[in-house]
């Protein structure tokens, strides 16, 4: 089960900012999406169909999410992850909105909406999960470009 069964409710060591803050750092879209949990439509973000190699970090703040190692094409119109790069580096709310019933999926470090999580549609990932991740609530740092000399593989 998604995040061991618990649902997240308080975000402990989230990055505080204000409305106006968040609103002067981040483009329209990007407020729409990380701070009112909008999001992009299907096969239009930067990173769908992308097969770089990298880590994604998020847009907002710029911690480490997810790596092109649990990346994988699940034809959805959305970048799709296996696993998050560590538990820990996202955190899980229910989402009830819209008459679905969902787990939201935000940034442990921010608290930004990064999208939602699924369980059990059959794919032959190891975790049977798709993160189905907004691209606009991502930034992709490819390896070799990070400037750490560190390996993430």
């Amino acid at each position: 089960m998604v995040g061991g069964g618990q649902e997240d409710t308080a975000a402990a060591n989230t990055l505080q900012k204000t409305d106006a803050q968040w609103r002067e750092e981040l483009t329209p879209e990007e407020y729409h999406v990380l701070r009112q949990a909008g999001t992009e439509r299907p096969y239009t973000g930067e990173y769908w169909d992308t097969h770089t190699e990298g880590v994604y970090q998020c847009r907002a703040c710029g911690a480490e999410l997810f790596t092109s190692n649990e990346k994988f094409d699940s034809h959805c119109g959305w970048p799709s992850f296996w696993a998050p790069l560590t538990e820990g580096k996202v955190r899980y709310i229910h989402d009830r909105t819209l008459g679905m019933d969902r787990i939201e999926v935000r940034c442990a470090s921010c608290d930004s909406h990064l999208g939602h999580v699924f369980e059990g549609e059959g794919y032959g990932t190891p975790t049977d999960q798709r993160y189905c991740i907004n691209s606009v609530s991502l930034r992709l740092v490819a390896k070799g470009d990070a400037g750490d000399g560190q390996s993430r593989d």
